[in-house]
């Protein structure tokens, strides 16, 4: 079945999710791997690495690492289309980008005005795991690594009371970077190199000592994965079955 259509990942979601509900792929199936599934499709790989971002974020995929990626032994419960639920999370995930926002702007500057070798060290280091990450389509290493980055930052900030706010918020700062990572994968095509690419001009501001820089570059990386949850708010539910008539599968 040839995917044609400028919002390839939706439509592939789509249609994957279909294979799911109507019992084609059974709980607990492994799937085809991304070369077969983007051969069936007729997409690239990133297309189908998106698509199988949203399934998992929505409860219906489990991706594991080195693994490959199996339908969920128990599917969600909820009868609505999964993709729905991402987007109507979205107004408690911009609550909390907010706090993360307001506390990683002070960290990030002082970040680059403290940060000594052993800091860049696992700052780069992290970056380094993303790189690899996205490499690999490995998106459970690159949520990971993405919180491993963010965490570095407010351990090179040099003061023990930030890190410890951080570090006790750290599970709920670590969801927040998984769902909207996923949330910004089914909305925008290319995202995984554009995050990478954000996060590589944090880590060079870093390193150049620039606190305005750094902090420049952080907040615009955090506004855009707000813009994409206001966005999806503003939006409402997803979209999916409507595209799917608009745009049939051949």
């Amino acid at each position: 079945m040839k995917i044609t259509s400028a919002k390839n990942h939706e439509l592939v979601a789509g249609h994957m999710l279909e294979q799911i509900q109507s019992g084609a792929w059974q709980p607990g199936q492994r799937l085809p791997s991304v070369v077969e599934l983007a051969e069936q499709y007729g997409v690239g790989r990133s297309t189908i690495r998106e698509a199988t971002s949203a399934l998992k974020a929505t409860g219906w995929l489990d991706v594991r690492h080195g693994g490959g990626t199996f339908v969920k032994a128990v599917l969600p419960s909820d009868p609505r289309h999964g993709a729905d639920m991402l987007f109507e999370s979205a107004g408690s995930l911009a609550e909390l980008l907010e706090v993360r926002r307001a506390l990683e702007a002070g960290a990030v500057r002082l970040a680059a005005l403290r940060r000594g070798e052993p800091e860049l060290a696992r700052l780069r280091e992290a970056f380094a795991q993303m790189r690899q990450a996205l490499e690999l389509g490995d998106t459970a290493a690159g949520e990971r690594a993405d919180t491993a980055f963010h965490m570095a930052i407010a351990g090179a900030a040099g003061n023990p009371l930030l890190a410890g706010m951080m570090e006790s918020l750290a599970d709920r700062f670590e969801a927040t970077i998984r769902q909207t990572r996923e949330l910004r994968f089914y909305r925008e095509p290319g995202t995984a190199e554009r995050l990478l690419e954000e996060h590589a001009g944090i880590l060079d501001a870093i390193e150049r000592g620039d606190a305005s820089l750094a902090e420049r570059r952080l907040t615009a990386h955090l506004d855009g994965v707000l813009a994409a949850l206001q966005e999806a708010i503003a939006g409402g539910k997803s979209n999916l079955e409507t595209m799917n008539k608009n745009n049939k599968i051949n």
